[in-house]
């Protein structure tokens, strides 16, 4: 088996994606970024990634990148996100919430800034994927789309009944296709929906009519 820990491989969750192995995964996943982020374009989106997700994409939005416990860009701030809400169309949270790292008020908080009907797209690592023994070490977890699933349920999302596995499998190469459910893929992304209900006008019920009365025997 080889070394998990490459010489000069960064130690932190965060840098891990800097390394080689780390950019191949960010690197597969830049198609479906931009079709996320152009998903509504009527409203902004709002995108937070590694540091290392540095490629362009279209549209009007704000990306924040993480950095440490923070996260950086036209604005520096944790969390809670200093955000209004409902006002993205579209938020991508692409590797920077972790299911043993406590960080689920992210998820509420991207929740919360996105617009009814817009979709949140999360990018987590596969934890069944032979890839996960480049970042072992690294202080990164991963979770599979059952959990996620329901945490998202939680939060007042509609998740995808499938989702897509994205990334190498082995090799420190990018793959850019994308499958059914994450297989052996180093990533999968998985989609979810704001819905609110439906505003159902109330029907005023009648009046009860009492029948006529019956005479004494």
């Amino acid at each position: 088996m080889p070394a998990t820990s490459p010489p000069g491989q960064p130690d932190s969750p965060s840098d891990w994606f800097a390394s080689a192995a780390g950019r191949a995964v960010i690197d597969s996943e830049h198609a479906v970024v931009s079709e996320a982020l152009a998903g509504h374009p009527g409203l902004p989106w709002l995108w937070l990634a590694p540091s290392a997700a540095d490629a362009a994409v279209g549209g009007r939005g704000l990306r924040l990148t993480r950095a440490g416990g923070l996260f950086d860009g036209p604005v520096r701030c944790a969390c809670p996100l200093p955000l209004p809400s409902e006002a993205f169309g579209s938020v991508v949270l692409q590797h920077v919430v972790g299911a043993a790292r406590g960080e689920h008020a992210l998820l509420d908080e991207a929740v919360r800034v996105l617009a009814p009907g817009g979709y949140l797209w999360l990018l987590v690592l596969n934890p069944l994927t032979p890839y996960r023994w480049r970042w072992r070490g690294q202080g990164l977890d991963a979770a599979e789309p059952l959990a996620w699933r329901r945490r998202m349920r939680q939060a007042g999302l509609a998740p995808d009944a499938v989702s897509r596995g994205v990334g190498p499998s082995w090799r420190e190469t990018p793959s850019t296709t994308l499958q059914d459910g994450p297989g052996l893929r180093a990533a999968y992304v998985l989609r979810g929906q704001k819905r609110t209900l439906p505003l159902t006008p109330v029907r005023q019920r009648s009046a009860l009519r009492l029948p006529g009365a019956v005479p004494a025997a």
